[in-house]
């Protein structure tokens, strides 16, 4: 029997919507009809909420109380390869359906009809009179890089009354134009003038451009040390995805790379593309989301939530720096970006290149199992070689207790200065310092409603909570004893490096780089781009800087704590620190001056850091391989955490004890449950944090054996269940 595709008045149909429910409710179609997928606005209860016309009805109940469908929304029908998607990512995930909805549905307005409307944007005038509320105003406009906004998104951008934008617009400071509501973004110009490539370059765009003319679904893994043009290698990629006549998505870890990859996207086709993250306006985003439903959009540009767009044919889906942690949402709907665009392209049909330096391991695993194709980039492109990398042994560095930079790393800071080239300190720890203590009877300072040191950030003059964002003003006293003038900061974090670096070198424009210290995304990108143009001889930053940035007179990476991540009981641990240095090292000598990394640490044998030094990457994986398949855990074998929350305690230990007792559904299929046990981090916001750890065989049914065993669980009013197929962090 086919399929239904449209709906008369009157024809019933089951809506899926976006409130938490556990079913499909049946509706009367609307006058006119309705097509399977249409977005649309029904009754539940008094309210009138969005959802998407996802089957037909079952009618089995009364038809008479069956309630007709309000409207159909003007957007173009959710396509039968977006509901399997978001359908095999909730069974994947274990996410209720409407949690997915609700991530394929982000955009604001869908529901508004089609008119003009007026936006405003960048005049060319300037005021006759500034004033501090008119400097807002332009302020916001220049942030966003001339984007669009209604009257009321640049009135609240700005913090002031829509009469000063409108002041503005009669001096001619900013234009105001009558726009229809949504309108197609430029065409992208496939066959424009691309840089020269080199031939191990031309060569993997070749494969990738097969894949694509191919039609089918295909994964690669791009690996390329830093510095090899990966970027131009796929962009080609995406100019024959044009040719197709088929969509693509860029992937990319962090907003504030968007800027200088828009600026490369620019070059290469002509026009930029659309664009899709936090830091872009709630107008664009509903354009973007509109657009690419309507084939109005040929290449976006986003962050992980992209990937829920929905696409009229997209042939290509680009994941750069694939193996970023990032990638992995880690509340709400939790899900791994990476394998989820593997698993929408396999449904439509579409190429996926995972671009990284470092890969993941289970991407390398893929690659090596057959799985994906494997392109390598062994050379930098143009001039540039990669940088030289020492390990400083700060066992024999003489160092007072209240220092971090060794005698060796500020001389070579001294002669980067003295010929004018730049230095990056690096240390991932933001803030000014992760403990704060009294030395008077050794309180240490946490946060209220978590079980988590307060981190001091001297630049705020507030104490922040990392875990649930609680801020808190630094005390005079000791809160638990009262001593004046007894609180003292506990090791380093990036504001205490930028004060230490600030004194050693005094004449030294120092610029410090982390998320915390910027307002908004694109007031990060406007200090990264001043950086990159020389406007700053040493850069402290925290991981932001090992991600994608070039810095052309960059030459010396100083890694303050390369030990940082090598201790706990995250079994990526070493992968992870692996990663981070070799992506931090490669900022160094990316133009044709030589670059030198060097790496301060206290386990200067350590395996990790042995291979960081000796480059060997292929003899890291095949170690790290080894001790995965060794032990049966990611990617050689299955895995699933269980979090339960409750403001109770004794509530959320009594749930996972029943749990762990009651396991037949695991064992079934030869799982092994741990736990429960307080999560590492044992409480956050007021609730209490149990932890329960799945572990399975690689080829085990984990999802089906998860999900009847959680169903078995009574869960009361307070208590919160979570599930994290493939966990990233173990907090």
């Amino acid at each position: 029997m086919g399929r239904q595709d449209f709906f008369d008045e009157g024809d019933l149909v089951a809506v899926l919507t976006t409130q938490p429910l556990d079913r499909l409710l049946d509706y009367k179609a609307p006058d006119g009809g309705c097509h399977l997928g249409a977005f649309v606005e029904v009754p539940l209860g008094p309210r009138k909420v969005p959802g998407v016309v996802w089957a037909p009805g079952r009618g089995d109940f009364d038809r008479s109380k069956i309630r007709s469908v309000i409207r159909v929304l003007d957007v173009a029908p959710m396509r039968a390869e977006m509901q399997m998607f978001l359908e095999r990512a909730a069974d994947y995930t274990l996410t209720p359906l409407p949690a997915m909805l609700r991530l394929a549905t982000r955009a604001p307005g869908l529901g508004d009809p089609p008119s003009m409307r007026k936006i405003y944007r960048p005049g060319d005038v300037t005021p006759d009179r500034m004033t501090d509320a008119r400097r807002r105003v332009l302020a916001a406009l220049q942030e966003y890089g001339g984007l669009s906004f209604t009257l009321k998104e640049l009135s609240e951008a700005a913090g002031v009354t829509p009469s000063v934008v409108k002041g503005l617009v009669k001096q001619g400071a900013v234009r105001e134009e009558d726009s229809p509501r949504d309108t197609p973004f430029p065409l992208l110009d496939e066959d424009r003038t691309s840089k020269t490539l080199t031939e191990d370059q031309s060569t993997a765009a070749e494969h990738l451009c097969h894949g694509i003319r191919s039609g089918a679904y295909g994964t690669t893994l791009l690996r390329g040390i830093t510095g090899s043009g990966k970027t131009e290698v796929y962009l080609e990629a995406v100019a024959e995805c044009f040719r197709q006549r088929r969509q693509a998505l860029v992937l990319l870890p962090e907003i504030a790379l968007s800027a200088e990859f828009m600026a490369r996207v620019e070059e290469r086709f002509g026009a930029k593309s659309a664009e899709w993250h936090s830091g872009v306006t709630m107008t664009e985003r509903r354009r973007t989301w509109k657009m690419v439903g309507q084939g109005g959009a040929q290449l976006v540009v986003g962050a992980r939530s992209a990937l829920f767009l929905p696409f009229l044919d997209l042939g290509l889906i680009v994941v750069d720096e694939e193996h970023d942690t990032s990638y992995k949402q880690e509340d709400g709907a939790l899900y791994n970006a990476r394998d989820m665009a593997v698993l929408r392209a396999s449904i439509c049909g579409a190429q996926v290149v995972l671009a990284s330096a470092t890969p993941s391991l289970e991407s390398w695993a893929n690659a090596q199992a057959g799985k994906y194709a494997k392109l390598e980039l062994t050379s930098r492109f143009g001039e540039s070689v990669l940088p030289e990398m020492r390990a400083i042994d700060m066992r024999g560095a003489d160092l007072p207790s209240n220092r971090w930079i060794s005698p060796r790393l500020v001389g070579a800071v001294r002669e980067r200065i003295e010929r004018g080239e730049q230095s990056l300190l690096f240390l991932n720890r933001r803030g000014y310092a992760p403990v704060t203590i009294c030395r008077a009877c050794g309180h240490q300072i946490g946060c209220d409603h978590c079980d988590a040191r307060m981190v001091e950030h001297r630049f705020l003059k507030r104490l922040v909570c990392h875990q649930c964002g609680e801020t808190k003003p630094m005390p005079d006293v000791c809160p638990a004893c009262g001593g004046e003038d007894r609180l003292a900061p506990v090791g380093p974090g990036v504001e205490r490096l930028q004060e230490e670096a600030s004194e050693l070198f005094p004449d030294a424009r120092v610029a410090t780089l982390s998320s915390d210290l910027f307002g908004s995304a694109r007031a990060l990108k406007e200090r990264i781009r001043e950086i990159a143009e020389g406007g700053a001889d040493i850069v402290i930053g925290t991981q932001l800087v090992a991600k994608g940035h070039n810095f052309p007179l960059l030459t010396l990476v100083g890694v303050i704590d390369a030990d940082l991540g090598l201790q706990g009981s995250d079994l990526r641990a070493a992968e992870r620190t692996f990663q981070l240095m070799r992506q931090v090292s490669g900022r160094a000598g990316r133009a044709d001056r030589p670059g030198e990394a060097l790496l301060q640490t206290y386990q200067p044998e350590h395996p990790v850091i042995r291979a960081i030094l000796a480059g060997d990457e292929e003899a890291f994986w095949r170690a790290e391989a080894e001790e995965r398949r060794h032990a049966g855990v990611p990617p050689y074998g299955r895995m699933a955490g269980i979090i339960l929350s409750s403001p109770d305690m004794q509530e959320a230990f009594d749930a996972g004890a029943e749990l762990a007792r009651n396991d037949a559904h695991l064992r079934r299929i030869g799982a092994q449950v741990f736990g429960p046990a307080p999560a590492p981090v044992a409480r956050i916001r007021g609730r209490h944090r149990v932890r329960l750890l799945v572990k399975a065989a690689k080829g085990a049914a984990l999802q089906q054996a998860v999900a009847a065993w959680i169903a078995q669980l009574k869960q009361g009013p307070n208590l919160r269940l979570t599930v994290d197929i493939d966990p990233q962090s173990f907090y």
